[in-house]
C-alpha cells in the first residue's frame, strides 16, 4: 500500500477513527498491529510470515539473553538472532547475486555450469526491518536496554506501518517506550503531522515523479554516448529525484506517526548543503548512517586503533552500506567511493583543518561545491545498472564524448536546472536551522498559503501512484 494512493487515505482515515475512539489502550495497540500487517500484506500477503518469524525469534532471543549472565549462552542467543535475520536478508536479497557471481567464477575456470534460474521475490522492506529487529537484540545483549514489557509492544515496534518498509530505522529505545502508555496527538501535533505528510507527498509526487524522473530515466536509459549537458542534467535530475523520493517517504512517515501521537527520528536534514562527506552522512539517511556507526564501525574499532585501521574500518562500513542498498557491484562501488571520500577527508582535515583560512566563507563554499560534485558522481553508480553504462555517462559528463547525442528538450533542461538550483539553495539556506524554526518565524497567512499550494499541486498530480525508489532496497 502506497502513501501516495487513494486506498491508503481510506485506510489511514479508518485507522485514525479507531485510534481516537474511546477504546482501551491495549485494544488500540492491537488495532495498530493489525493495521500494520494489513498495510504490509497489501503487497504480498505470504511475506507477513517473515515478519512474524523475525518478531518471534528476536523476542525470545532477547528474553533469553536478559535472563542469563553466562557469557556463552548470551552469545548463543545473540547469534541465533543475527543468523536468522542476516540469513533471511542474504537469501532473499543476495541469493541470485551470489549464484550469478559463483557461476561466473566457475565458468571463468573453464567449467560449464548452468544452474537453474532462481525464482526469488524480494520481500519489500526486508533490509529495514531486519536491521531494526537486530538492533533490539544487540541493545539487550550490550545492556543498553531491557526487553520490552510485552510481546504486543515489541511486535508493534517491529511492524509499525509508517516506517516499516523504508524507514526511518528506529531504535528500540526510541519507539518501544512510546507504546507503554496511551498516545494521542494534540491539535498542534495533528496539524504538524498532516503538514509533514503533505510536504513528503509533495516531494515524492511533484518534485521526484513529475519534475525530475522523466529526465533521469531518459539519460540513464539511453544506450548511446550523450552530450555533456544532457549527461549532467540526467545526473542532477537523479540526485534530486533520489533525495525527494526517499526524504519524501521519511517525511510522510514521520507525519503519519505524529498524527497518531508517536515521534519518529529525523532521517534527512539538507544533505545537499553539506560541507564535507562526514557532514553529508550526518544529514543523509541519518538513521542508517548512525546504525552502521554504532553496530559496525565502532565494534570494528572505529578510530581508536590508529590511522590505517580507521581507514580500513571506514571502507568496510561503507562497502557493506553500499551492498545493503542493492545486490549489484555498482552499489558496492557507490559505497566504496564514499569510503574513499571519508578517508580522504580525514587526511585533508589533518593537514589543513587547523589552519585559520579553513574557516573562511569562500573556502567553506568551495568545499560545499566540491562535496556536491563528488556526491553527484557517486549517484551515477547508484543509478546505473552496469559499470559500462556508468563509465559511458561519466565520460559524457566530463566532455570525452563531444559529439554525443542531445536527447533532452530545452524545456526539460531548464526545468531540471531550475529545480535543482532551488533545491540546493534551500538546503544551503536551511542547513543550520530546522523546519519547525522556519515555520514558527513565518506569519500564519504565509504558512497557510504555502500549504495550500502544496495541496493543490498534489491534487493536480494525483493518479500516478509510483512506488518509492527505496522500496527495492
Amino acid at each position: 500500500m502506497l502513501f501516495n494512493s487513494l486506498s491508503f487515505f481510506f485506510f489511514f482515515a479508518l485507522l485514525l477513527g479507531l485510534h481516537y475512539a474511546p477504546l482501551p489502550w491495549r485494544v488500540k495497540k492491537a488495532n495498530l498491529l493489525l493495521a500494520s500487517y494489513i498495510f504490509y500484506a497489501a503487497w504480498n500477503p505470504p511475506f507477513v510470515v517473515l515478519l512474524w518469524l523475525s518478531t518471534v525469534v528476536d523476542w525470545f532471543a532477547a528474553k533469553k539473553i536478559s535472563q542469563t549472565e553466562e557469557p556463552g549462552r548470551r552469545r548463543l542467543f545473540l547469534w541465533v538472532s543475527i543468523v536468522l535475520n542476516l540469513g533471511l536478508l542474504s537469501y532473499f536479497k543476495y541469493g541470485k547475486f551470489l549464484l550469478d557471481n559463483f557461476t561466473a567464477i566457475v565458468q571463468a575456470a573453464g567449467i560449464d555450469y548452468q544452474p537453474a534460474a532462481p525464482d526469488i521475490i524480494l520481500p519489500i522492506g526486508i533490509s529495514f526491518y531486519t536491521f531494526q529487529t537486530m538492533a533490539y537484540t544487540l541493545d539487550v545483549y550490550l545492556r543498553q536496554t531491557k526487553p520490552a514489557g510485552s510481546f504486543l509492544d515489541f511486535a508493534l515496534f517491529v511492524t509499525f506501518f509508517p516506517q516499516l518498509v523504508a524507514g526511518p530505522i528506529v531504535r528500540p529505545t526510541e519507539l518501544v517506550p512510546q507504546f507503554e502508555t496511551p498516545k494521542q496527538a494534540n491539535l498542534q501535533q495533528l496539524m504538524w503531522g498532516l503538514g509533514l505528510l503533505t510536504l513528503g507527498l509533495f516531494q515524492k509526487m511533484v518534485v521526484a515523479d513529475t519534475l525530475l524522473s522523466k529526465t533521469s530515466d531518459m539519460v540513464f536509459g539511453s544506450e548511446q554516448a550523450l552530450h555533456g549537458l544532457d549527461a549532467w542534467m540526467g545526473v542532477l535530475a537523479f540526485s534530486g529525484q533520489i533525495f525527494c523520493d526517499f526524504a519524501g517517504y521519511s517525511t510522510a512517515a514521520i507525519g503519519i506517526a505524529l498524527c497518531l501521537g508517536f515521534a519518529l527520528p529525523e532521517n534527512f536534514h539538507c544533505p545537499y548543503g553539506a560541507v564535507g562527506f562526514s557532514d553529508f552522512w550526518r544529514r543523509w539517511h541519518i538513521t542508517l548512517s548512525s546504525w552502521l556507526r554504532d553496530y559496525l564501525y565502532i565494534p570494528l574499532g572505529g578510530n581508536r586503533l590508529g590511522a590505517t585501521r580507521t581507514y580500513v574500518n571506514l571502507m568496510i562500513t561503507m562497502v557493506l552500506g553500499g551492498l545493503w542498498h542493492g545486490a549489484n557491484w555498482t552499489f558496492v562501488a557507490w559505497g566504496a567511493l564514499h569510503g574513499v571520500y571519508l578517508s580522504a577527508e580525514r587526511v585533508v582535515r589533518g593537514w589543513w583543518g587547523h589552519k585559520p583560512w579553513a574557516s573562511f566563507p569562500i573556502v567553506t563554499m568551495v568545499f560545499a561545491v566540491g562535496t556536491f560534485y563528488l556526491i553527484a558522481l557517486t549517484w551515477v553508480f547508484f543509478r546505473a545498472t552496469t559499470f559500462s553504462k556508468a563509465g559511458q555517462l561519466l565520460a559524457s559528463m566530463h566532455g570525452w564524448h563531444p559529439e554525443g547525442a542531445q536527447i533532452l528538450p530545452t524545456t526539460q533542461i531548464i526545468l531540471v536546472a531550475a529545480t535543482m538550483t532551488a533545491m540546493v539553495g534551500m538546503h544551503w539556506s536551511m542547513r543550520n536551522v530546522t523546519l519547525e524554526a522556519v515555520v514558527s518565524r513565518s506569519p500564519a497567512w504565509l504558512v497557510a498559503a504555502v500549504w495550500s499550494v502544496l495541496l493543490f499541486s498534489l491534487i493536480i498530480n494525483q493518479g500516478g501512484g509510483n512506488a518509492f525508489i527505496y522500496f527495492q532496497f
